[in-house]
C-alpha cells in the first residue's frame, strides 16, 4: 500500500495548495547521471546520497510515479524508459520509448508518459498499465521540452534545431499551433493555474512567457551576468512554485540559477551554484529546490524562502535531472 501521506502532499502540490505545516513526511531525491549510468538517491532529511542504483546507458530525463512506487528514468543510448523500484532500489522493468528518449513528462493523471525521442523527430505516447506505447506524434527536429497542460488538454514539446513550441491536441493527438521562439528552447513548464507557458532558449538566452490561450508570445526575459559573456548564459531547466509568485530558470555554464518573479517576470537575483546546471525539481513541500550541476558532478541545494544556496552534495558522473519520491 502506498504511503498515504506522500500521496496528500503530492496531491496537494498538483492542485497547487501548500502542505499543511504539520506533515513530517520526508523525500528522497533521485538524480540522473548522463554519463555515471546510474541514479544517485539523497536522503533529503540527512541531504546526503544513501544508495545509488546502476542503470543502462545514458540516463537522462526521470519522473517519480504518482503513488511513489517507481521511478521512470530515460537511457537515450538504450532506447528505453527503464523502471525502478523505490522500496527495493532495483531496477524491475522497461518501457519502450522510441529511440533516443531525452525529455518526458508524466501526464496529470499519472497514467500516461509522453516521450520526446530526439533522433526521430517523434513523440512517444506510453501507456503505464499496458506498459505498452499507444501512439506517435511527428515534430519539429531534434524534439526535447516536454509538458502536460494542467487540464491534461494540451502537450508541449519543444524542438531545439526548429526554434519551435508545439502544441499538440491531447485527445487527437495532433499538432493544433506552432510557436517560434529563441534558439534551441531547452524546456517548457506551465505555472500551475495554466495561465503561463514558460520556454528556455539555450543560444537565443532567453526565456519566452507565452500565452497558452491564445499561443502567443507575451514576453521574453533576458539574463545579464557582471563579467560573464552573453554566449555563456544558456538557459535550460525550469520549476515554477505552485503559487505562481516565482520561477527558478537554469543558466547552464553561467553556474547561476536566475530567481524570476512570476508576476512581473523581473530578474530578482542570481544563485551560484556548481558548473553547468541543467534541471532542478522542488522537494514536494516547496522548501528546498535541488539542482544538478553536469560538469561539477554535484548537487546545489536551494532554500527557497531564503534565496540562498545551503549546501553542495557530490553525486554521480554528469547529473542531469532530479525527481522525488517519498522516503
Amino acid at each position: 500500500m502506498p504511503d498515504l501521506r506522500w500521496i496528500a502532499v503530492f496531491g496537494l502540490a498538483l492542485a497547487g495548495l501548500p502542505p499543511s505545516t504539520g506533515s513530517a513526511l520526508a523525500f528522497l531525491a533521485y538524480i540522473s547521471n548522463e554519463k555515471g549510468n546510474s541514479v544517485s538517491v539523497i536522503d533529503t532529511d540527512k541531504m546526503e546520497v544513501v544508495a545509488t542504483v546502476k542503470t543502462g546507458q545514458r540516463p537522462r530525463g526521470i519522473e517519480v510515479s504518482r503513488d511513489g512506487k517507481q521511478v521512470f528514468v530515460a537511457l537515450g543510448d538504450d532506447d528505453i524508459i527503464q523502471v525502478i523500484d523505490t522500496k527495493s532500489l532495483t531496477v524491475v522493468g522497461e518501457l519502450p520509448s522510441g529511440p533516443d528518449p531525452e525529455q518526458f513528462v508524466l501526464d496529470p493523471a499519472g497514467k500516461l508518459l509522453y516521450v520526446a525521442n530526439e533522433n526521430d523527430a517523434m513523440v512517444t505516447v506510453i501507456d503505464l498499465e499496458k506498459r505498452a506505447s499507444i501512439g506517435e506524434v511527428s515534430v519539429g527536429i531534434e524534439p526535447e521540452g516536454m509538458a502536460v497542460s494542467p487540464d491534461s488538454k494540451t502537450l508541449i514539446c519543444t524542438s531545439e534545431t526548429t526554434s519551435m513550441v508545439h502544441f499538440i491536441d491531447t485527445a487527437s493527438r495532433e499538432i493544433v499551433g506552432n510557436l517560434l521562439v529563441g534558439s534551441r528552447p531547452r524546456f517548457s513548464a506551465y505555472k500551475t493555474d495554466g495561465s503561463e507557458l514558460w520556454v528556455t532558449s539555450e543560444i537565443g538566452g532567453g526565456l519566452s512567457i507565452i500565452d497558452p490561450a491564445t499561443r502567443q508570445l507575451k514576453q521574453t526575459v533576458t539574463f545579464e551576468i557582471p563579467g560573464l559573456r552573453s554566449e555563456a548564459i544558456q538557459p535550460v531547466g525550469i520549476n515554477i512554485t505552485k503559487d505562481g509568485k516565482l520561477g527558478f530558470v537554469d543558466l547552464g555554464p553561467a553556474n547561476r540559477v536566475a530567481v524570476v518573479d512570476g508576476v512581473t517576470h523581473a530578474v530578482l537575483k542570481y544563485l551560484l551554484v556548481g558548473q553547468r546546471v541543467w534541471h532542478g525539481s522542488f522537494t514536494p513541500d516547496e522548501k528546498y529546490l535541488l539542482v544538478a550541476n553536469g560538469v561539477s558532478n554535484d548537487v546545489s541545494v536551494i532554500d527557497v524562502a531564503r534565496l540562498q544556496v545551503t549546501k553542495s552534495i557530490q553525486v554521480g558522473e554528469l547529473p542531469w535531472g532530479v525527481a522525488f519520491g517519498p522516503k
